[in-house]
């Protein structure tokens, strides 16, 4: 079949620089705003509610990722989708792609809401050891949020479904004005009338609510390419098994941080030592703001992802190696400035959330081992969100998978069992290195094959 170049696709045409950082900058805007609002909801949790309420969001965030992990795998797999599709012009395929992955998101949804309402409680309790109070508040807060998955889940499609059609510009916009409704909320709900973790989820929820009410209103009132009306002209179950297969190199991402997550929580759940509650709760900080410094880096390989997918679709290969490159090098230099600023600012990071000096000590000394090769991780990232931008399931599931979800959970065990609990946060820096080594080894057998290498653009 030809290939059809869609005459009012903005990634096919223009100076590839200019295009990334036009396609980056309002993606890094969206994700600094979502890792904003991460934090400042942790602050507001730490200054108003208290130890145990981090202690709380901390035990609860396996599940959270969980959350996440399923979002994107319908997102992701759809956009990865959605990008060739456009770039060729094939745009009743990409109707029949958005409509089914509608109805593969709202199925997951209500199947993880059924799940929490028959086993949540049962959860929190086993999550929470002997706290009975922590239990309840980690209930409360999981229950909020897992309600809100159909919301949260359409929210992220219609943005990875605009950012496919080029509208990044203006997620970006609708990104600041929620997060700026969702810390009012927050401070209202958990500053003002002390709502505790219940206020922050419902925070959270009540502001996506509000974004998915704008992001429908935008579709209807411009002229966007993925309409409205496929959603009732179309299959809901059309293509989802494309749309899991390449979906799900990212989500198993997700997924094997949440299972490093209940690894750590359940391994400072246990011992002798008194102060596993508060190391708990600096954990919970600590997750926070590798969340976000995770999503500018996931910002800088999805805008990539869009470039390099429609580019590839319209079999414009040599923009799609350019596109790649340069998020190979801005991935890296991001990662070397967030690596340094957490092994020197750690004190003064930890003060931003919590006023106790020994939880401030207790961050920083998280930090320090977690980050020690944090510079790694953007490169690795960028070269697994390429592959799914060029169809390439296995490729990018074993970039983008080998260290959350077999590195790093293998890793915090021996370092656990073996050297004790002050040991498994070496687990972290060991993960980055071995990944980096995988990644390695898969471009130097890449360089081998002749085809490949060629559109990787890395042959001399």
């Amino acid at each position: 079949m030809s290939i059809r170049q869609s005459p009012d696709n903005r990634y096919l045409t223009g100076s590839v620089p200019r295009l990334f950082l036009a396609t980056a900058f309002p993606m890094l805007s969206i994700m600094m705003m979502n890792g904003l609002l991460s934090v400042a909801d942790a602050m507001f949790l730490g200054h108003f509610a208290g130890t145990q309420a981090m202690a709380a969001v901390g035990t609860a965030f396996p599940v959270v990722m969980a959350t996440i992990a399923l979002a994107s795998l319908v997102g992701g797999g759809m956009a990865s989708l959605l990008a060739r599709q456009l770039g060729a012009g094939a745009e009743a395929d990409a109707m029949a792609t958005f409509a089914g992955a509608h109805g593969l998101a709202l199925t997951i949804a209500a199947v993880l809401i059924w799940i929490f309402l028959i086993g949540g409680w049962d959860f929190a309790r086993f999550a929470a050891g002997s706290g009975e109070g922590l239990a309840e508040m980690v209930w409360t807060f999981l229950a909020v949020t897992v309600l809100g998955t159909p919301v949260q889940f359409l929210v992220g499609l219609h943005v990875d479904a605009w950012r496919s059609e080029g509208r990044a510009g203006m997620m970006a916009a609708l990104s600041v004005g929620v997060t700026v409704v969702n810390l009012a909320l927050n401070f209202v709900f958990v500053g003002v009338l002390g709502l505790g973790v219940a206020g922050s989820a419902l925070a959270t929820v009540l502001a996506q609510s509000a974004a998915l009410v704008l992001l429908v209103e935008r579709r209807l009132v411009l002229r966007a390419r993925l309409r409205l009306s496929s959603l009732h002209e179309k299959s809901w179950r059309a293509g989802w098994g494309r749309i899991i297969a390449l979906g799900l190199p990212v989500s198993l991402g997700f997924v094997g941080m949440m299972l490093s997550a209940s690894i750590v929580v359940l391994s400072l759940q246990t011992g002798d030592r008194a102060d596993g509650g508060m190391t708990l709760a600096a954990y919970g900080i600590v997750t926070r703001l590798f969340g976000f410094a995770f999503l500018p880096a996931l910002a800088l390989a999805m805008a990539m992802q869009s470039i390099v997918g429609n580019n590839i679709g319209a079999g414009l290969h040599d923009r799609s190696k350019q596109g790649l490159r340069i998020a190979i090098l801005v991935a890296f230099l991001y990662g070397c400035g967030m690596e340094l600023l957490f092994l020197t600012r750690g004190d003064v990071i930890g003060a931003a959330f919590i006023s106790d000096p020994v939880m401030i000590a207790e961050v920083g000394r998280l930090l320090q081992p977690m980050s020690a090769a944090y510079l790694l991780s953007g490169p690795v990232l960028v070269f697994g969100f390429y592959f799914q931008a060029t169809g390439q399931p296995v490729h990018a599931a074993l970039l983008t998978t080998a260290k959350p979800l077999v590195l790093l959970p293998i890793l915090i065990l021996i370092f656990r069992t073996q050297w004790g609990r002050e040991a498994l946060w070496l687990a972290y820096p060991v993960a980055d290195l071995l990944a980096a080594a995988i990644a390695l080894i898969l471009l130097l057998a890449t360089l081998k094959l002749r085809a490949p290498t060629a559109e990787l653009g890395l042959r001399p």
